[in-house]
């Protein structure tokens, strides 16, 4: 089974005061090439980005990294939206698992993690953290197509998760897997 990373970057970052996709830590990492580097390092066969606020900014980031890139003209309409166009843009796969650009501590060991508990097409698999389930969340090809029909707006694959058996795989040794929504220094970078 090959997976495809995908990893949204597309929103404004409005409670960070600019785009996520944007955001540096205080030491200069950028949060997008360490979301990237965690996909390709955890075993994703290709990653797919997903930009949206800020997507002129964000691409020069992304340098030589092996990534193909999406812009979902309709980010403002919220993480539906950004997760809409970026399924739709993998074509027939596998796999996808799914990640957030604003989880500066999930790394290569936590993707590794769920993609390792999920085999075949019908596969869902989603992290938790200390019983909370989280990102990243594998979803198995046989699920995509229906998945999609369900994105409107602001929501993203919860409610179509909270329908289906999941398989949760327990990930708070390696991450807390907070988000990130505000800036721990000044300039949000």
């Amino acid at each position: 089974m090959t997976t495809t990373g995908l990893l949204l970057a597309a929103g404004a970052g409005r409670r960070m005061g600019t785009p996520k996709a944007v955001v540096h830590d205080a030491d200069g990492t950028s949060w997008l090439r360490r979301s990237v580097r965690a996909l390709v390092d955890g075993g994703c066969d290709r990653v797919l980005v997903v930009l949206g606020a800020g997507a002129e900014d964000a691409r020069p980031l992304l340098g030589d990294q092996p990534v193909e890139v999406v812009v979902a003209q309709d980010w403002a309409d919220g993480m539906g939206a950004s997760l809409r166009a970026g399924l739709l843009a993998l074509g027939d796969v596998d796999a996808v698992l799914v990640s957030l650009v604003d989880l500066p501590d999930v790394g290569a060991p936590v993707v590794a993690r769920v993609m390792a508990a999920g085999t075949g097409r019908a596969a869902l698999v989603r992290a938790s953290y200390d019983g909370e389930p989280g990102h990243p969340v594998l979803i198995g090809g046989d699920h995509l197509v229906p998945l999609v029909a369900t994105l409107r707006g602001d929501v993203g694959a919860k409610p179509y998760l909270a329908a289906h058996e999941v398989t949760t795989v327990e990930c708070g040794d390696l991450a807390t897997g907070a988000d990130r929504d505000t800036p721990d220094h000044p300039d949000g970078r």
